[in-house]
């Protein structure tokens, strides 16, 4: 599961059953996530083995806590994901990753060409964990224009002869179509070694329930976690949690203008429109892989019908839930949008209460979170951060607040070399890219 894409079928894995982890007092994250990972390494690894690419995996975050939770009001926190390598939620499963794929390939003596569709923080993590590793080609497809200039020049300006970036004119959702159907393709699939990291793959969900322990373990009572969602990846690790016994009140479904999830969970009707552009761009989707796992699960496991349903959203790209799914997930998931207005607001408003900057995505879920208000119940809410604030300068400045200092891995970015192909939206066409590119055997 470590080392492939969808499942054979075009369908997602999730495990037969879900392990039990009881909650328990704080812990260093290193702990937490060796405790919360190993029930689903089986033989894969030793023990030893694991705790080696744990510690190393977080010893490249620029705090010890890895994912520190800031008190901002009473009873309101702030769950900083951004001490990574590129400043992002990402880095948390990625750094993890990437060392475990590279321990399992050698075991294997095989290789691996690893592919991604990002709309803008996953690509530069992706890269940042697989650079220059061996018996690994990594291919990323990001929208052309569709992120922001920091989060593409974090993509681009890596030269490693191993890192192949591809602008892809469309959406993110166009990227993760032709990744789904290079996967779709079985002779493609098998010759190039190809393999995914995007949350699809259900080890990055696995590494990031990690935080949601970490994070209700210093907390008193069961949190309502406050989640910024295109995906569904980030949330869906939140049910994970749960699943596996945490405790959890709430996990709230923040989304900008493309807001296909609040609709489905409002209306019953899950239906994709066209994707607008917005502030938030690693949230401009309006296809939510993961949601097909959340459906599995509030179906009771349903297969048939969840195979049934995804094929016919794929069909007309609408898809009516069935009444007690629609019931079982809002018993779990709260949920609503912010324009860029609200946004920006809700930026300017941080920073005067609080004194935080925070970024375009983490600022969606504190405008939903204050049009929810009383819905979110009494206690503890986390609201996760996604990404460092520096990586979105134009949303800070519309807020009219100063540029944030630039971290150490922003420093010279904007004067360094990038190296990009630019293709045409076509399977065919990043089908070619890959075989020319990659060491394929």
């Amino acid at each position: 599961m470590l080392l492939g894409g969808p499942a054979p079928d075009g369908g997602l894995y999730l495990p037969e059953t879900w392990p039990q982890i009881s909650r328990r007092p704080h812990r260093p994250y290193a702990h937490v996530a060796f405790s919360a990972l190993r029930p689903f390494v089986g033989d894969a690894f030793t023990d030893a083995e694991l705790r080696e690419d744990v510690e190393a995996a977080y010893a490249t975050f620029d705090t010890p806590e890895i994912a520190p939770l800031v008190e901002i009001g009473p009873e309101h926190f702030l769950l900083e994901l951004f001490h990574g390598p590129t400043l992002a939620f990402k880095d948390i499963a990625l750094q993890l990753l990437g060392r475990l794929f590279t321990r399992a390939l050698a075991k294997r003596h095989a290789r691996a060409t690893v592919i991604v569709a990002t709309s803008g923080d996953t690509g530069s993590a992706a890269i940042a964990a697989f650079r220059s590793r061996p018996n690994i080609d990594i291919v990323v497809l990001h929208p052309k224009g569709r992120v922001s200039e920091v989060q593409r020049r974090q993509m681009t300006a890596v030269l490693d002869d191993n890192v192949h970036n591809v602008a892809l004119e469309g959406s993110f959702d166009d990227t993760q179509a032709i990744v789904k159907a290079l996967f779709a393709d079985a002779e493609f699939a098998a010759r190039t070694h190809l393999t995914a990291v995007n949350s699809i793959n259900f080890a990055r969900i696995a590494a990031q329930c990690v935080y949601y322990f970490a994070a209700a373990a210093a907390v008193d009572g069961a949190p309502a976690f406050v989640v910024p969602t295109g995906n569904f990846g980030d949330v869906f690790a939140g049910e994970a949690a749960m699943r596996m016994g945490l405790s959890v009140r709430r996990l709230v479904v923040a989304t900008n203008t493309n807001d296909i999830l609040a609709r489905a969970l409002a209306t019953g009707v899950y239906e994709s429109h066209g994707v607008t552009p917005t502030l938030s761009p690693s949230m401009d989707i309006q296809v939510a892989s993961n949601f097909e796992r959340a459906l599995f699960e509030a179906s009771g496991r349903d297969a048939g019908w969840v195979c049934a349903a995804m094929n016919e959203f794929a069909r007309t790209r609408r898809l009516e839930i069935r009444p007690d799914v629609l019931t079982a997930l809002r018993a779990r998931y709260a949920a609503g949008h912010a324009s860029d207005v609200e946004t920006v607001a809700a930026i300017a408003r941080v920073h005067a209460e609080t004194g935080k900057t925070v970024d375009p995505h983490t600022a969606v879920g504190f405008a939903v979170a204050q049009s929810l208000g009383q819905a979110l119940g009494q206690g503890p809410i986390v609201f996760l951060a996604t990404a460092h604030p520096a990586k979105f300068p134009e949303a800070i400045a519309k807020a009219g607040l100063p540029a944030p200092a630039p971290p150490p891995q922003l420093v010279n970015l904007m004067q360094a070399k990038e190296r990009c192909t630019m293709l045409a939206n076509d399977r065919a066409a990043v089908r070619r890219f890959i075989l020319e590119r990659t060491k394929n055997s």
